[in-house]
């Protein structure tokens, strides 16, 4: 039989309190699994991992270039759709509390065979994506 004192306000916030945490991805867990999705060309899940309200910037002028998850869904289908050989690699990644920055290697975009290299620095909160900055590499 459980003891009733056990289920004080306290005794159900604590246990509570550790369920959720156990429950909640890290940033770099949050990121692996949407490049895992962008390899797979999954959008559902893909889009698991953003906020509703996901903001992207360029780095180079810091300027938005996309907000909110109907917007981010859009551009990612499409380009999921017409890029059947798409495929990112990490070259390096750090962790930086809830940052986690991607040097990525990235083929296959709307079926071309060029490489891509960006850097993205992922932005996540409440085991969502909230922010990502994308740097391009200029020859």
């Amino acid at each position: 039989m459980m003891n009733n004192r056990f289920l004080s306000p306290f005794g159900i916030i604590l246990f509570l309190t550790i369920k959720l945490s156990a429950q909640m991805m890290t940033p770099e867990q949050v990121v692996q699994k949407q490049l895992d999705a962008y390899n797979q060309r999954n959008i559902d899940q893909f889009m698991s991992t953003m906020d509703p309200e996901v903001v992207f910037y360029n780095f180079a002028n810091g300027e938005r270039t996309m907000e909110g998850a109907a917007a981010c869904k859009a551009y990612y289908a499409d380009l999921f759709e017409n890029s059947p050989k798409l495929h990112s690699n990490i070259l390096n990644r750090t962790v930086f509390g809830n940052k986690v920055i991607d040097h990525e290697s990235i083929i296959g975009r709307n079926g071309s065979a060029e490489v891509v290299e960006l850097v993205l620095i992922y932005q996540v909160d409440l085991a969502k994506i909230t922010k990502v900055t994308v740097l391009r590499k200029r020859d």
